[in-house]
């Protein structure tokens, strides 16, 4: 790698670059709930997104010397902790946020998923890992008020019970993925490429299998198809490239924030399209949960 400085365009490109992704993977929730108000299983929709997805990267692993060699090499241990990141990170996270979008707001689950740098914090420090700052322990506890803040009172539908326990199910799975994640990737032998890829294949097909026996595949139409195209090789496999591609620009503390920016890009696209609209008091525990949720990722993106 060149050690001469980025060029200020370079920089400006990667952040435009950046933005880009957060409003494609913004747009993602509105398409899933309009997928599921046209009667898309949730499971079977989250498997075919993600077996889509992968069959639109593999030819990137397959056709190049260089991955289809390092996918050749990989040992057996290896395999298995790529798969079971695959089951965390698409199985389960993914399952759990499609189940959970068909049974609450999309600003709902976006705020509890918008929990998963807190959980990742706690957990890490639990298991010996990074130790949390004071700072990020204040951070957390900003979130932790903004989600009583957005919930209060407490009492809610019977629907929506069910949906914040799969919500908070997403984000258990959601934060040991990303635990797993940075085992995965540290040191470097393996391309974010390969691992997304191999990943994605073993944790989509088990999710569509998981749908298609569960849920079985619903109405198909042309509309359905084309909503699922487009989540799998728009809004997934070119997101997901041109995001870790951004990041041989972006620092880790640029990258915590323009991501924190979905949160706001979701309320806003769900109000106009969806009618989920947000009173006052929502607005303000959604803010204090970015706010709170960009204090421990900062911190921790300093520190690295």
């Amino acid at each position: 790698m060149s050690a001469e400085p980025i060029a200020a365009g370079g920089h400006a490109k990667a952040v435009a670059q950046a933005l880009l992704v957060t409003m494609l993977w913004a747009s993602s929730w509105v398409l899933i709930k309009v997928g599921l108000q046209a009667d898309l299983p949730p499971l079977t929709f989250a498997g075919l997104r993600y077996t889509l997805a992968f069959l639109a990267l593999l030819p990137f692993v397959l056709f190049n010397p260089v991955q289809r060699r390092a996918l050749g090499g990989l040992s057996g241990a290896t395999w298995r902790r790529l798969a079971l990141l695959g089951v965390l990170l698409y199985t389960l996270t993914q399952g759990a946020q499609f189940v959970g979008l068909a049974l609450l707001p999309a600003a709902t689950l976006t705020l509890l998923l918008n929990l998963t740098p807190i959980a990742v914090a706690v957990l890490g420090a639990a298991l010996g890992g990074e130790r949390a700052t004071t700072v990020q322990w204040g951070g957390a506890l900003l979130a932790v008020l903004g989600a009583v803040v957005y919930f209060f009172p407490m009492a809610r539908p019977q629907g929506q019970t069910m949906g914040l326990a799969v919500g908070m199910l997403a984000v258990l799975a959601n934060s040991a993925a990303a635990l797993l994640g940075r085992q995965v990737n540290r040191g470097g032998r393996l391309s974010p490429l390969l691992i997304t890829t191999v990943s994605m294949g073993i944790g989509g097909l088990l999710l569509l299998a998981a749908g298609a026996m569960a849920q079985g595949f619903g109405a198909l139409g042309p509309r359905q198809w084309a909503i699922i195209a487009w989540l799998a090789v728009a809004n997934t496999a070119f997101a997901f490239t041109l995001w870790n591609h951004t990041l041989r620009t972006l620092t880790a503390v640029e990258s915590s924030i323009i991501g924190n920016l979905m949160l706001p890009q979701i309320a806003v696209l769900a109000w106009v399209f969806l009618g989920e609209a947000l009173t006052p008091r929502q607005i303000a525990g959604l803010a204090l949960v970015g706010a709170g949720t960009l204090v421990v990722q900062v911190r921790r993106g300093k520190r690295g």
